[in-house]
């Protein structure tokens, strides 16, 4: 199971968000950069990188953090939030990013996700499933649908999507806990999808419940910068396992 962390981006910065609300702001950091390196230092060699601004302005806003970190570290970079086009999918390329999380776009515009996956392939797109009470939300998790999370994976897993980052957003930021039953439930209605964790994990006992699922992934963010999981422990156990 990867351990791939998260920097989320507000006004260039930072910054970790609890249940995905927008008042409940912490900046950890004014260097998106400086964490990134220090990553990669770790032995970290993936990167979550969210747009939060974007997902909120529905186009893509933090693309020159982007570019900073893809061009001074070799971080393998997946980037969510904003991107709404064709155009904003190829500029987020161009910056350096390696995948691209689809999210509130594949609820809106799934056709436009569909050409995505032709044009670009699935090792490109991954699908963001993130939910309230088993139903998808959208818009930087500021919208509620009433469509399943357990259908809407389904459905695009049968469409050739490969990998979906799964958060549930009522765990996410509280330090509380990964939501086991939602990836149980995942993997029992999506066999063979490629599911990273992502929201709750608070402490190495929580990685070590996901890891026991056989998941893909696991995204960790505050439990880190709260210094829960210290970037020594992260590093000996990269080491360790290779």
């Amino acid at each position: 199971m990867i351990l791939i962390p998260a920097i989320d981006l507000i006004n260039g910065q930072c910054v970790r968000l609890t249940q995905g609300d927008y008042a409940q702001k912490k900046v950890y950091n004014e260097s998106p950069l400086e964490v990134a390196k220090q990553f990669e230092g770790a032995g970290i060699t993936r990167l979550h990188l969210v747009d939060l601004d974007g997902a909120k302005a529905k186009t893509v806003i933090n693309l020159p953090v982007l570019e900073l970190i893809a061009s001074q570290t070799a971080l393998e970079i997946d980037f969510g939030g904003g991107i709404q086009s064709t155009a904003d999918l190829q500029r987020v390329l161009d910056a350096g990013a390696k995948q691209i999380t689809a999210g509130s776009i594949a609820v809106r515009q799934p056709e436009l996700v569909d050409m995505w996956l032709e044009t670009y392939g699935s090792e490109t797109i991954i699908l963001g499933s993130d939910a309230r009470s088993e139903k998808i939300a959208v818009g930087g998790w500021e919208e509620a649908t009433d469509v399943s999370v357990y259908d809407f994976v389904a459905e695009w897993q049968s469409k050739g999507i490969q990998y979906t980052i799964s958060t549930d957003v009522a765990k996410d930021g509280l330090l509380q806990g990964p939501s086991l039953a939602l990836y149980q439930n995942l993997q029992s209605r999506c066999p063979g999808m490629q599911i990273i964790a992502s929201g709750g994990v608070s402490q190495w006992s929580d990685w070590e419940d996901l890891e026991k699922l056989n998941l893909y992934g696991v995204i960790v963010g505050k439990a880190i910068y709260e210094g829960r999981m210290t970037l020594e422990e992260i590093e000996k156990r990269i080491v360790s396992a290779c």
